[in-house]
This record gives structure tokens, sequence and C-alpha cells, in this order.
């Protein structure tokens, strides 16, 4: 198994704490409300969120997979940090084991953030992924990233 690692940083006027609480803690209840196109619901299998725990992604009609089976690894309100794998589903393409997440959320100087995340893919033998599926997935984070950060905009007090 390989496996291939690419980083995003995204900065925001959001200041940390709001953009964690809204991409990682509540992600679940919102990302579905302010993007029903990407992912339509969220289904728990085991666990209340926290580390362990099992959900079912059920994508939107605008997405070209029906679902992802994410495991959370890790969760840090501390330190702004998150980390999530997607064990199973049909966004693994049947050439991937895995894909791992690790979010960061970093304070920046101007009172907002920076999104740091870190996507890894685990294939499955030699398999090589191409770039334009790498550049796919930067994209759709940063799209989601963008989406949150507008609705916090628009709603200050969410």
């Amino acid at each position: 198994m390989g496996s291939i690692t690419y980083d995003i940083e995204i900065p925001s006027s959001i200041p940390a704490t709001k953009m964690f609480k809204a991409v990682v803690l509540d992600a679940d209840t919102l990302i579905p409300k302010i993007m029903p196109q990407a992912i339509k619901s969220v289904e728990f299998l085991e666990g209340d969120g926290g580390v362990g725990t099992v959900k079912i992604i059920h994508f939107g009609e605008g997405s070209q997979y029906k679902s992802a089976k994410h495991r959370v690894d890790a969760i840090d309100t501390e330190n702004l940090t998150h980390s999530y794998t997607i064990v199973e589903g049909d966004a693994l393409v049947g050439v991937l084991e895995s894909i791992t997440y690790h979010v960061k959320i970093v304070p920046a100087e101007d009172g907002g953030c920076i999104c740091k995340n870190r996507s890894i893919y685990h294939t499955k033998g030699d398999v090589e992924i191409n770039e334009e599926k790498i550049k796919e997935g930067k994209e759709k984070a940063l799209a989601m990233f963008k989406a949150v950060e507008a609705y916090l905009q628009a709603n200050p007090d969410a």
C-alpha cells in the first residue's frame, strides 16, 4: 500500500475557535444545512461524535458519490485539531484503502484564522492517483470551508 499526501491552507477572517466549532464540532448539522447539494445527512452508527465515533455521510444530489463511512480518530478542542478517516464507501473509488484527514485551525494575527488541512490517500497496492483527483479534492475542501465562512459572516450569532 502506498500513500499520497497533500496539504492545503485556507485563510479566513473568522476567529479560530468559532471556525473550529463550525467545521468540526457542528459540521454534522451545519454542512447539510448550508450545502445540501454536497452533504444530505449524517447518520451515527457508533459513538456520540467523540473519538471512535463511526458515522455514514450521505452525499447530496450534487455529488458523484452516494456515501462514505467516517471514523473520528482525534478531537482536541484546546489545540483546535481534528483527525478522521474515511474507511468505506464509494468515495474510495475502489482504488483506496482509506483517506485520513488532519485539520488544524490556527489563530491568525489579524483575529481570523488559517485552516490547515492534510489529506493522506492510502492506495491499494501500487495504484497511482492522478493530479486531477488531488486537485478535485482540494477544490471541494476549499468550497466547503468558504461556504462555512460565508455562513458565519452572514450569521454572526451562529
